[in-house]
Order: structure tokens, then C-alpha cells, then sequence
């Protein structure tokens, strides 16, 4: 009885969207800084050992978005699937889309560890001519794929629990992970307290095994705190349809978030052209600019399971407030970030040792790209709310479209020129036409979808 109580009292469809959207991003955002703050510490910690080893884990960033893309697409399926499921009281349907999203979860590991067991070497070979930044760069990758278990599941776990309005608890499995990394960084990078000093491989372990730590903590507060969605693979047997059902949705957001690391490898090829000192300047822009990225994700991960539910509950009301809401916060933290580009770049580059011609590299850059920061705000809202309504393709036509129709083809002309700095303008270029694309797409699916909902 005390636990039907629970399931018919789901916090998405009652409490009121303002309280509701805040009090689940903000843990969320919380997390999510402490995480970017991790990505920082680690590169930072890694400029340390030299500028090569800064850019050997510039290369292998992309192959990271990539992991980081199949873990979080599918846990977006799990997250679209599961709220909308429970938006529907169906709640034996829920636990089985959870269970069977643990399933693929495993076999997407499986297909990383292997790429990384064949893959490390030659990949960055192909990347690279400079053998020592290859052999960097080769150790953290294979470290990095092959022990991703505890990346994919902790993702997913997360996503269980933020599935039920649960996002202190998903803060609690963020954090440990974060801080174990950040804990462990300089004990394995320089060989502090007797531990053997293994540079940029030692910052790869930290990494993985701040990653196991989190997926613990998220699997011990599911068993103990999550009575709406049971994890139980006793017993378990796949199901197709359950399955396309999470890819439906999930498999966009996979493509969508995989075009980042297509983007990210072309542009390391275009900057190499001109320097390796380019392409560190690059990766560390990714490791700031998710300084202000992450909190927006948040935002954006609080609104997909608010929407998916109310969507499933047929709340035409509450779904706009979410909308609207989401948006606001976006954009002013966005504004924030710009502003912080804007006035600081160069104490932003001293913080990962950089070099008198990375600081003017880096200064350049980041003033440029962030001025199309605000739009992206947007941009991340809209494209999220489409994967909450089950229309992941949207997305991933805004992301094809900025990432590959606009942006990659045009710092590739604007390389033509010589001018390495005329290369940056092609973020501020990408991002106008996607703002302009999801503005189209919401449009046509207010029109078709959410006014017809009841009031």
C-alpha cells in the first residue's frame, strides 16, 4: 500500500512547474560544474607534465565525446521512454524499459573496450605525425575505453533516478565520481604518496575510477531510495520492442551528440595545418566552454523527464511553463559565460600553463566563439524538448546542421585564407542557422502537437 502511495504521488505531474524545473536542475547543475570543474582540474594537471601531453589528450577527445554521446543518447531513450511511462501510470512497462536500457547499456561498453583494444594505436597514428604526442595519446585512450564500464553505467543509473525527480541522489553519484578524479589526478599524474608517477596515463585511471566510484554510489541509492522503477535483471530477457522504443528516441540524440566528435576531429585536422598549439587551444576551449555548458545541460536534463511526463499526462499547460522557464535560465547563464570570455581569456589560458602563443591563440578564440553562446542557450533548450516529445530526429537535424552543414565546411574555407583566426568565426556562423532551424521546428510542432493538447 505505502509504495502504490508513492508511485501515484510522482512529483512531475503536481508540483508546480517553477519549484519543479529549479528544484531539479539545480542539483543537477551542482553536479554538473563539479564535473566540468573535474575536466578542467584534469587538463590543467596535464599541461603540467608539457604542451604535447596537452594536446595527445586533445586528440583523443573526440573519441571520448563519442563514448559519452552512446552513454548519454541511450540514457536519454531510457529518460524519454520511462517518464512517459510512468506519465501513464503504466508502471510494470517502466521497470522493464529500465531494465532492458541496463541491458544495451552493457553491450555499448563491450563495443568501446574492443574499439579500444584494436583501435588506440593506429587511430592516432592517423591523427598525429609527432610519435611522442601518438604514444600519449594512444595510452589514455586504450586506458580510457577498455575500463569505460563505470562511465556507461553510471550515466544511465543517473538518468533512473532523475527519471523520478530524484536529482540530489544523482547529485550524490556525480559528486563522488568528480571528486574521487580530482582527489586522484596529481597522487597518479606526478607520483605523490608513494604511487608510481604515470602522467597522462595516471590522469586516464583517475578518470575511470572515478567513474566506478560514481556508478556505485548511483546503483546503491536506486536499491535503497527509487520505489517507483526497480533495476532486477533476474529472470531478464531482452525485448525488441522495448528496445527500438529507447533507440527511437535515444539513437538521434546517439547521432546528434556523435557529430560533435566528427566536428571535433575535423577541426583538429583543420588547426593542425596551421599548429599543434592551435589544437590545444581547442581542447582547452572544450574544457572551459563546458564550464558553462554543463549547467545548461542541467537545465536541459531537468526539463526532458517534466515534459516526457506531462506529455504522457496530456498537461499542455505545464509543458509550456517548463518550456519557457528552461529557456530563461539557458540564456542567462549562457549570458554569464560570454561575459566571462569576453573580459578574462587570457587568465582563463594561464590556468593551463599556456605558452606566450597559445595565450594569443586562445584569447582570440574564445572571445570569438562565445558571442554566439546565447543562441546556443536556446538551441539546447529547443533541442531537448523534442527528444522529451519523441521527436528526436528535430534534433538531430539542428546538430547536423550546425555541426556539419555549416560549421566544419566553413572553417574549412575560412582556413583557405591563411588566417587561423578567421577559423573561429564558423561557430558564430553554425550556431545562427540552428537558432534559426529550431525556431522553425517549434513552431511546426506547437502547431501539430502541443496546442492540441487540452488546457
Amino acid at each position: 500500500m505505502e509504495e502504490k502511495s508513492v508511485r501515484q504521488e510522482n512529483i512531475m505531474g503536481t508540483k508546480p512547474v517553477n519549484q519543479l524545473l529549479v528544484g531539479m536542475a539545480v542539483p543537477i547543475m551542482l553536479s554538473m560544474l563539479v564535473q566540468a570543474l573535474y575536466n578542467i582540474v584534469d587538463s590543467i594537471f596535464v599541461s603540467m607534465v608539457s604542451e604535447a601531453a596537452l594536446t595527445a589528450v586533445s586528440l583523443v577527445f573526440p573519441v571520448q565525446n563519442l563514448m559519452i554521446a552512446v552513454g548519454v543518447g541511450t540514457a536519454v531513450g531510457i529518460n524519454a521512454v520511462l517518464s512517459r511511462r510512468l506519465g501513464e501510470k503504466n508502471y510494470e512497462a517502466a521497470e522493464k524499459v529500465a531494465n532492458n536500457g541496463i541491458f544495451i547499456t552493457v553491450l555499448s561498453y563491450i563495443a568501446f573496450a574492443v574499439f579500444g583494444i584494436v583501435g588506440s594505436r593506429p587511430l592516432l597514428a592517423v591523427m598525429t605525425t609527432n610519435t611522442q604526442v601518438a604514444e600519449m595519446g594512444a595510452q589514455y585512450m586504450f586506458i580510457c575505453t577498455v575500463l569505460s564500464f563505470g562511465m556507461f553505467m553510471q550515466i544511465t543509473v543517473e538518468r533512473i533516478l532523475q527519471v523520478t525527480g530524484k536529482t540530489v541522489y544523482q547529485m550524490c553519484s556525480q559528486l563522488t565520481g568528480a571528486i574521487v578524479n580530482i582527489i586522484l589526478d596529481p597522487i597518479m599524474i606526478f607520483g605523490l604518496l608513494g604511487c608510481p608517477k604515470m602522467g597522462v596515463a595516471g590522469a586516464a585511471l583517475a578518470t575511470v575510477i572515478g567513474q566506478f566510484c560514481g556508478m556505485f554510489v548511483g546503483l546503491a541509492i536506486n536499491h535503497v531510495k527509487n520505489h517507483e522503477v526497480r533495476l532486477n535483471l533476474r529472470g531478464f530477457k531482452p525485448e525488441g520492442r522495448i528496445i527500438r522504443s529507447i533507440y527511437q528516441v535515444g539513437l538521434p540524440s546517439i547521432i546528434m551528440q556523435s557529430i560533435s566528435s566528427v566536428m571535433t576531429f575535423g577541426m583538429n585536422q583543420i588547426l593542425i595545418g596551421f599548429t599543434e598549439t592551435a589544437v590545444a587551444v581547442f581542447g582547452v576551449y572544450f574544457k572551459l566552454q563546458s564550464f558553462v555548458f554543463m549547467p545548461v545541460f542541467g537545465v536541459t536534463n531537468a526539463l526532458v523527464p517534466i515534459v516526457g511526463y506531462n506529455y504522457g499526462a496530456q498537461q499542455k499547460t505545464r509543458i509550456l511553463q517548463t518550456i519557457k522557464l528552461a529557456c530563461i535560465m539557458s540564456v542567462s547563464i549562457m549570458a554569464i559565460g560570454t561575459l566571462i570570455f569576453q573580459l578574462a581569456p587570457d587568465l582563463l589560458m594561464a590556468m593551463f600553463q599556456a605558452s606566450d602563443a597559445m595565450k594569443q591563440i586562445g584569447g582570440y578564440a574564445l572571445r570569438l566563439i562565445s558571442l554566439s553562446f546565447i543562441l546556443a542557450g536556446v538551441d539546447i533548450v529547443f533541442s531537448s524538448m523534442f527528444q522529451a516529445m519523441g521527436d528526436g530526429v528535430k534534433s538531430l537535424m539542428m546538430s547536423a546542421v550546425r555541426q556539419l552543414v555549416v560549421l566544419l565546411p566553413c572553417a574549412y574555407l575560412f582556413s583557405l585564407t591563411g588566417e587561423l583566426n578567421a577559423v573561429w568565426l564558423s561557430f558564430l556562423a553554425a550556431e545562427l542557422v540552428s537558432f534559426a532551424l529550431g525556431i522553425i521546428f517549434f513552431r511546426k510542432i506547437y502547431r501539430r502537437t502541443i496546442s492540441r493538447l487540452p488546457n
